[in-house]
């Protein structure tokens, strides 16, 4: 469970502001509890337990805003189309910042590769980071976002939109196209989801 150093009466008033329902804690160290999206937190003096199913809910609102990260994406689908699922990590200088993985139903690997791209990129927004660094291993969606191809896929077509205007959220960014070896873990989530899914 990670825990975030923080003053907890800031913390609540941050939560309460994203729409987190606050209850009083459970017991005599606990000064309050939380639910926001899929994760709940409970705060002691100095601390805050953030858990649940997606601590990102909780911790990209309580997180200081700004800052450089890095965002890997993978996507892949079991026949194409086919069950599909997406992994992303974003990483800053203190290591994994959030991670996720999931199944999205049937899909095309290009399509699994887009999704795992929107939803890192939702992700590193919610964060509040200034910069980012995003590395994927689909040299189709890297030179597709970047504009150096096309598509006549309306599919693709709309969620290369979606990126776009996810990008615009950024003070700076970049995309790079690098091996799958460099892009281990956002693949390792993939693999993961569909084993678990």
């Amino acid at each position: 469970m990670p825990s975030l150093d923080c003053d907890p009466e800031t913390a609540r008033e941050r939560l309460r502001e994203a729409g987190a329902e606050l209850s009083p804690g459970n017991t005599d160290h606990e000064r309050w509890r939380a639910s926001l999206g899929e994760a709940s937190a409970v705060a002691y003096d100095g601390t805050v337990v953030v858990q649940g199913k997606r601590p990102a809910d909780i911790k990209a609102v309580l997180r200081e805003g700004g800052g450089r990260a890095h965002l890997y994406f993978d996507g892949g689908s079991r026949g194409n189309p086919g069950p599909a699922a997406i992994g992303w990590v974003i990483v800053s200088g203190d290591g994994i910042v959030a991670e996720g993985g999931e199944r999205i139903g049937q899909a095309t690997n290009n399509l699994a590769e887009y999704e795992a791209l929107i939803r890192g990129l939702e992700a590193a927004r919610d964060y509040g980071f200034d910069v980012l660094e995003i590395r994927g291993d689909s040299e189709l969606i890297v030179k597709q976002v970047r504009g150096a191809w096309n598509t006549n896929d309306p599919d693709l077509r709309e969620r290369r939109v979606r990126v776009r205007e996810l990008l615009e959220a950024f003070d700076e960014w970049s995309l790079s196209h690098v091996p799958r070896e460099i892009n281990e873990r956002a693949d390792e989530l993939v693999n993961e989801a569909f084993e678990n899914g």
